[in-house]
């Protein structure tokens, strides 16, 4: 495909749409405390909300991230479309521009040029507040930066990758309402589907956004940094364990291509137990892991 083709592929940044799913879901989460207040809590609602969060984060954390942008990993063609849906179902960016970004990140990470880094927004403790607002929510409102399109030219050959990619804004509508649907299927009630569309739907959205985003933020200021980076990425264990495994971030950094995210026994990452599980049953093959003697040598 040459560059004219490419150039057009990532979608320039709409600063509405991002305030929307920003501000929106926020308001859901006062909004859902006070039914929940007020009616008190069912377990349809929250049943259905960690089933759609479960499979939002299985998407972006082994579709967009582990699969797409770094192919840690290969699978059949029905596994890769799941994981490109479900990605998308989590309003973070279409499947393009979602891996452009992160594939600048690992280019630049914590340097100038990194569309997230806390790093870049000056030195004492302004820098610093800058530099965390930055990296957890700031950077959805800037431009974007310059050449994502030759960053996914790999992915644009792929006409599923690129069929979904169109199809994000639909996805999205979606993974929003589809919920209700749900919600009405299993309660029959009115009231039922209001609280299982506003818990699956966009405070699910808030609540798995703001987990991506600290990986961003808190996982390149707090945590343990067992090896050796050119970056400040380090590991988050409360992250870890709401992302499924991506929160274990300086391990990624020193091995971007690893399918698996924890390296040690006690790092937990749930998103490496299902593809394991998909490699023993011939869904998922080529899983890259790092060589002993190599992470030994890598260790602070």
């Amino acid at each position: 495909m040459d560059s004219e083709s490419v150039e057009p592929i990532v979608r320039p940044v709409n600063r509405g749409w991002v305030a929307v799913f920003v501000i929106g879901p926020f308001l859901a989460v006062i909004a859902g405390a006070i039914m929940t207040v007020k009616n008190g809590a069912s377990w349809v609602p929250l049943m259905v909300a960690a089933v759609y969060y479960s499979l939002t984060v299985w998407g972006i954390g082994l579709g967009f991230h582990r699969l797409f942008t770094h192919r840690a990993f290969r699978a059949n063609r029905v596994i890769e479309f799941g994981l490109a849906f479900l990605g998308s179902m989590s309003a973070q960016g279409s499947v393009l521009r979602w891996c452009a970004v992160h594939r600048r990140h690992h280019q630049y990470s914590d340097h100038d040029g990194d569309p997230h880094s806390p790093h870049t927004e000056g030195e004492g403790v302004k820098g610093l507040l800058k530099g965390m607002w930055h990296s957890h929510m700031g950077w959805l409102f800037r431009e974007n930066p310059p050449a994502l399109d030759k960053a996914v030219a790999d992915l644009a050959k792929d006409k599923m990758v690129m069929w979904v990619d169109r199809m994000f804004p639909a996805i999205t509508l979606f993974s929003l309402f589809s919920p209700a649907l749900v919600g009405w299927l299993l309660t029959g009630t009115w009231e039922g589907t209001l609280a299982t569309w506003i818990w699956a739907g966009p405070i699910r959205i808030f609540l798995f956004h703001h987990v991506t985003w600290s990986v961003n933020s808190v996982c390149h200021l707090w945590g343990a940094r067992p090896f050796k980076t050119k970056d400040q990425s380090r590991n988050h264990p409360i992250v870890a364990l709401l992302s499924f495994g991506e929160g274990w971030h300086n391990n990624h950094h020193a091995f971007p291509n690893s399918a698996r995210c924890g390296m040690a026994w006690w790092e937990i990452d749930i998103s490496y137990m299902l593809l394991w599980t998909w490699e023993k049953l011939g869904l998922a093959w080529d899983l890259h892991l790092p060589e002993a003697a190599l992470a030994e040598r890598r260790r602070n």
